[in-house]
């Protein structure tokens, strides 16, 4: 069951003050792998404590920005001279692990397995070795795996998670339950079936000779033998299925969507809003970034700009020729004065799309557009500032 704060956060410092780990989601190319990585330096930064940054989305340009040369499944420690370049002399440790699917899933066998015999037939078999990456849910499963894991040894103050883009997150949530689901599902007892009895009834005969012609007696054998082995685990799974379902929902849990406000990514925050609502998570924080800059709605600054139109021809003549011939500077100051009005008007739109999404989460932060790419500790403070307070 959600639990509902008392208090709402005033702002992203506070609400990540009060909690262990934070679900970054968000649609492609909105910056919430970068947002991640900003809010994860600033909680090292001003919090102090030992702060996570965990990689869900396999893209690797976090380490560039944390000065790492790479990371994977092994959490690593971002270098005091990434913050020392910046400046910073931080309170706390800021780390950083990005998800390694198959190493994942071979630590876990080890970890369900009733033994280790059955955990080595179960990591020596064929099928395991060529699906273990690629299997149902297997990168969104093992993802909150990991995150359990990692949460339950205790070793951080604060796991940021970059999720997946926002549909695929919803699998990421669901993951777990999804694959105890299979483990337990009538697909799963056919195709078993045949190596746990001779015995096949006239129900089941039908399916095993369109197997047996469509994938080969020898392969249906094979699969059927993985599962088996992989059933043994299944008590593992469901427990850890309900546990990871438990902390999600956990008060020292929160979400924080990110978003432009573009149409298709606000759309997909929308989505992934009301699903988070449905499934009585709780939504922290949104963060919007490529934020329109606040003087586009200065009613003066608009009059300015009105004004510069009705006044290009006379304001060009007063420039003189050295500025260039009359008609080239009027036209160059009218396209000024409407381009800002333009501007405004999407700024405005900006407004109104920004206080309607207020009503929903504990706070709205939004980021303005950076001249520069951000690809330094430096970088991600600066952006950190402005999603913090």
């Amino acid at each position: 069951m959600a639990s509902s704060n008392k208090a709402r956060a005033g702002s992203i410092e506070q609400l990540l003050a009060a909690k262990e780990i934070v679900v970054c989601c968000g649609s492609g190319g909105v910056g919430k792998t970068t947002t991640a990585a900003a809010l994860g330096a600033m909680a090292a930064t001003r919090h102090g404590g030992r702060v996570l940054v965990l990689t869900v989305d396999p893209a690797r340009r976090l380490a560039n920005a944390l000065g790492l040369e790479g990371f994977g499944n092994v959490e690593t420690r971002v270098p005091e001279s990434a913050f020392a370049e910046a400046n910073v002399k931080p309170r706390g440790e800021l780390w950083a692990a990005m998800l390694d699917t198959k190493q994942s899933w071979d630590n876990l066998v080890r970890r369900h397995a009733p033994d280790r015999e059955t955990a080595s037939l179960i990591l020596a078999n064929p099928l395991y070795q060529n699906i273990s990456g690629k299997f149902v849910q297997s990168h969104d499963y093992i993802a909150m795996e990991r995150l359990y894991e990692i949460h339950a040894e205790g070793a951080y103050d604060l796991i940021i998670v970059d999720t997946p883009p926002t549909r695929n997150a919803l699998d990421f949530l669901e993951a777990p339950a999804r694959m105890a689901d299979f483990f337990s599902s009538r697909f799963l007892r056919l195709i078993t079936a045949p190596a746990r009895s001779r015995f096949v009834n006239l129900a089941t005969k039908p399916f095993y000779q369109v197997a047996d012609r469509i994938l080969g007696t020898q392969f249906l054998q094979d699969i059927s033998e993985f599962f088996i082995l992989f059933q043994t685990m299944y008590d593992g799974f469901v427990d850890r299925a309900e546990a990871v379902a438990r902390l999600l929902h956990d008060k020292r849990t929160t979400f924080i969507v990110v978003s432009t406000l573009e149409s298709a990514p606000l759309h997909e925050a929308d989505f992934f809003i009301d699903a988070l609502s449905d499934k009585r998570y709780h939504l922290g924080a949104v963060v919007l970034n490529k934020v329109l800059p606040s003087y586009l709605l200065d009613e003066q600054a608009a009059r300015v700009a009105e004004e510069l139109c009705r006044q290009s021809d006379n304001l060009a003549k007063k420039l003189g020729k050295e500025a260039g011939s009359a008609a080239q500077v009027s036209r160059v100051l009218t396209e000024i004065g409407e381009s800002f009005l333009r501007f405004q008007v999407v700024a405005q739109r900006e407004t109104e799309q920004r206080s309607e999404l207020a009503v929903t989460p504990d706070v709205v932060a939004s980021v303005p557009y950076f001249e520069t790419d951000i690809y330094d500790i430096a970088g991600l403070l600066r952006l950190g500032e402005k999603i913090w307070s």
